[in-house]
């Protein structure tokens, strides 16, 4: 075993002893890991120079994969190490040479209830068809919620279920359900080509990774329209922005008409965040809008500004804003009131709540 591959299996093993989300292999640091949101610096290691981290990218990488990264200067891909974990990967040029950051892909798929996940989550797995989207911020476990969803779905229907990423992160066994998973760049060129030929495979679950354009958004609203239930993560920070963030992507003469489509097909948004637990670790805290006429109705006469309004007065529909959900955790002793004024959209609302 050469020192590349020594420092490799030392550095993703301390990763999976310490629990952490993420590990950072950057020039000129030592290995960095994410543990509970906080950067934890193994000062115990070696600083890593040019050559150890291009050693330790050019190890991770297929042949392939390499001819690619050249080219494009960036890659994202999945990584099994040695049938312990899964890290889905990016690795980058940058002024000193070539960074790593790697997201640990826990193996085992929890289930709604263990994630601690609003139980309306089960509700909008009943429905055959429309839009349900799960948002937040980056590293706030969109993927992993999506995750509990489909495989909710796995063992209680028998579905034929679809899943399109990049790249693919969490796998599925087959149980009562049908599932195929389609990695972007590897078995299909683009998201929105991938949709489309999905309207042509017989699913009745599409799980879309992300939706990054308009493209994309505007397939998976046709998918919805068309008999499919479609679960997707966007980037936005709460349920209104979800929805001007999709209207605005498009062309003001189409906006009329995807307005129509989202209020048309629209089940329900998650907005989530992910907040250090009084226990340790991390609880779920999250913003949930539920489609109801009045929501529907905002939607197509563009008074999205009203929906946060709807969301915190329809409690009695499963409707939470990310206020009260914060203040509930509050309440329980599960979160700190500084960790949740930091992640409010509204501290003052909040601390009138509370």
């Amino acid at each position: 075993m050469n020192e590349s591959q020594k420092l490799l299996d030392e550095v993703l093993s301390i990763a999976l002893a310490e629990q952490s989300s993420d590990l950072h292999l950057v020039p000129n640091n030592p290995p960095i890991l994410r543990v509970n949101r906080r950067l934890v610096v193994l000062i115990k290691k070696k600083k890593l120079d040019f050559n150890d981290t291009q050693a330790l990218a050019f190890l991770l990488m297929t042949e392939e994969q390499k001819e690619n990264f050249v080219k494009n200067k960036e890659i994202d891909f999945s990584y099994t190490y040695e049938k312990k974990a899964r890290f889905r990967v990016n690795i980058f040029f940058q002024n000193e040479g070539i960074s790593i950051a790697l997201r640990l892909i826990n193996r085992e798929i929890k289930t709604i209830s263990e994630l601690n996940l609003p139980e309306v989550l089960h509700e909008f797995l009943k429905a055959t068809e429309g839009l349900f989207l799960v948002v937040g911020p980056s590293s706030h476990g969109k993927s992993t919620t999506l995750a509990a969803m489909i495989d909710e779905v796995n063992h209680q229907q028998q579905s034929h279920i679809l899943t399109i990423e990049d790249p693919i992160e969490y796998i599925f066994e087959n149980n009562q359900s049908i599932i195929e998973q389609r990695e972007v760049g590897k078995d299909t060129a683009t998201f929105a080509k991938a949709i489309r030929a999905s309207l042509r495979q017989d699913p009745d679950v599409l799980m879309i990774g992300e939706m990054r354009d308009q493209e994309s958004m505007s397939t998976a609203l046709t998918a919805a329209e068309t008999g499919h239930l479609v679960l997707s993560t966007l980037h936005t920070m709460s349920a209104s922005q979800t929805i001007n963030r999709i209207i605005d992507v498009f062309s003001s003469e189409q906006q009329n008409q995807i307005r129509f489509q989202l209020s048309s097909t629209l089940l329900g948004i998650v907005s989530q965040r992910l907040i250090p637990s009084t226990e340790g670790g991390l609880i779920p805290a999250c913003e949930i809008l539920v489609s109801n006429p009045a929501i529907r109705n905002l939607i197509r006469e563009n008074k999205i500004h009203e929906i946060p309004l709807i969301i915190s007065t329809s409690r009695d529909e499963g409707m939470v804003s990310l206020d009260y959900a914060l203040g509930d955790l509050i309440r329980k002793d599960k979160i700190s009131m500084e960790n949740a004024l930091r992640y409010s959209l509204n501290p003052n609302e909040l601390r009138k709540l509370i």
